[in-house]
């Protein structure tokens, strides 16, 4: 009886598992995959008996929340780690660059306009940052950053200071604790707009929710 062949897919884990087993690889990640990717590599992998993916690195910043419609939710199921890259969104969320696009010379976003992100929803975001900032005398990049390290999804974030006066003012963003305030004030801000099957999730759900309990 001929073996049914691998998919690529089933090739490629077979392969990150030999990795593993041979001890050239501690852990396993991916990048940049959609929620049903990860959890078929993840069946594959259980079905299989061989490493799993143990951290996902994607994108997600307090201007684009994209991640948490599918993608949170499934790190939260299947416990895996969440290292975000681009946390200031190419700089944007630096809180240097003005809405008509205009920035500082030299920097990436003004060249590469990358990742792709609402920007009228951004500048909204930067401008609840900017008192907030203020408030602590701290940069607005700070703001950002402290924002996704409140996250209990977020593992780490992945940094690209061009100076080590960035890299410190980056740095400082773990130092920053933001009150339960001003965090609401940025979570109401950069809130999504629901999307199905989300919406009829919530609505499904109303009957089964039991009132708080008052003494």
């Amino acid at each position: 009886m001929a073996l049914t062949p691998l998919t690529p897919l089933e090739e490629s884990l077979a392969t990150l598992n030999d990795m593993v087993r041979c001890g050239k690889v501690r852990y396993i990640g991916l990048c940049n995959m959609a929620a049903w990717q990860i959890m078929k590599a993840l069946g594959i992998s259980e079905k299989n008996h061989w490493a799993r993916f143990e951290s996902v690195q994607a994108y997600y910043t307090v201007a684009g929340r994209d991640l948490e419609r599918e993608v949170l939710p499934l790190l939260q199921d299947q416990q895996l780690g969440l290292m975000v890259w681009s946390p200031l969104a190419g700089g944007l969320l630096s809180g240097k660059f003005s809405p008509d696009g205009t920035g500082p010379e030299g920097t990436r976003r003004a060249s590469f306009d990358f990742p792709l992100i609402d920007k009228p929803k951004a500048f909204r975001v930067i401008d609840v940052m900017r008192p907030i900032a203020q408030q602590h005398q701290v940069s607005v990049s700070q703001v950002a950053l402290a924002w996704l390290l409140s996250r209990p999804q977020v593992s780490t974030v992945i940094i690209g200071a061009k100076t080590p006066e960035q890299l410190a003012d980056n740095l400082g963003a773990g130092k920053l604790e933001l009150s339960a305030d001003e965090l609401k004030a940025l979570d109401e801000v950069s809130a999504m707009t629901e999307e199905y099957p989300g919406w009829m999730l919530a609505r499904q759900a109303m009957p089964r929710i039991k009132p708080p309990v008052k003494d």
